[in-house]
């Protein structure tokens, strides 16, 4: 059984890599992001926190505009890291829609394994995909970050990030399976990969933080599990690099900044933590796989 699950994943897994074109496709909504924060958006925040430091004494101009810029850098590649589970997952299942499309699911279905090991098997790629994707976009960031200013993150944090990493991927990978259930051509998945990757960024508070928007869509925002994955990025990622940048200003100015950004969310006046969005993330994967799980048992008996 354990044999069958693993060729079935490493044999999905193989048809995404070996498609460059999805992999680019996969990983367009990041480059967008970057794209937008070299361009526009990241000069802006920058300038937003060196104003907002010039009020306060002890204001250096050259040290406090190299700590916004290493702020805001920490804080976009934190976005990057929830985004690419989103999108890295979606594009991983297109190996689904491919075998539905040409076919292939019916002599799937015929082979002597059970739905639930193939259905695992599409999970367990798309999971494992984007966890791979993901650590690499972390180092490929980090490594950045080192050459532009910033410390090496420690041991214990990586172990935290990667955790993060991976209970964010499986959350995605149980959606978009319950997604390619219902999808049957190529043209659809695509089109719904357009519309996610556009969501993704906003609802994410990835293109514009969700404390400079309005309180109507901050409350949507929160119902969704975007900005909860992003929000335990940036705590993590961000917490050294802020506290330097907002060292000669009041804590007010430094929680304030945090709100703003989507680093602190609160919800019902109660602060959500980073274990707490690791369990709405969980809860969230768990329901589902689960509702993955009996729309697989119901298909089963319809094609009966």
């Amino acid at each position: 059984m354990i044999e069958q699950l693993k060729a079935i994943t490493v044999r999905n897994l193989k048809l995404y890599l070996r498609d460059k074109g999805t992999v680019f496709f996969s990983l367009l909504s990041m480059v967008i992001v970057i794209a937008l924060m070299t361009l526009f958006l990241g000069d802006i925040q920058v300038e937003t926190i060196t104003n907002l430091l010039k009020q306060f004494p002890g204001y250096q101009a050259a040290e406090d505009d190299r700590n916004a810029k290493l702020l805001v850098l920490s804080w976009t590649s934190a976005g990057i890291l929830s985004i690419n589970a989103v999108t890295v997952t979606l594009s991983a299942l297109s190996s689904m829609i491919k075998d539905k499309a040409d076919g292939r699911i019916c002599a799937i279905d015929t082979a002597p394994v059970s739905r639930m090991l193939i259905a695992l098997g599409y999970v367990l790629a798309a999971w494992t995909a984007s966890v791979i994707i993901c650590i690499l976009t972390l180092f490929l960031t980090e490594l950045y970050g080192v050459f532009c200013g910033m410390e090496w993150f420690s041991i214990v944090t990586h172990v935290k990030l990667t955790g993060m990493i991976m209970i964010n991927s499986f959350a995605y990978a149980s959606l978009m399976y319950v997604a390619a259930v219902f999808v049957k051509s190529e043209g659809a998945w695509s089109g719904l990969g357009t519309i996610v990757g556009t969501l993704t960024g906003f609802l994410g508070g990835i293109y514009l933080p969700i404390g400079q928007l309005s309180e109507e869509i901050g409350r949507l925002m929160k119902c969704t599990p975007l900005i909860y994955g992003t929000a335990m990025f940036r705590q993590i990622m961000t917490k050294d690099v802020a506290h330097r940048t907002f060292q000669n200003a009041p804590q007010e100015a430094e929680d304030t900044w945090l709100s703003i950004m989507g680093v602190d969310l609160s919800v019902l006046d109660h602060a959500v933590s980073i274990k707490i969005c690791l369990l709405l993330l969980l809860i969230f994967g768990a329901i589902f796989l689960m509702i993955g799980t009996v729309v697989l048992r119901y298909k089963k008996k319809t094609d009966r």
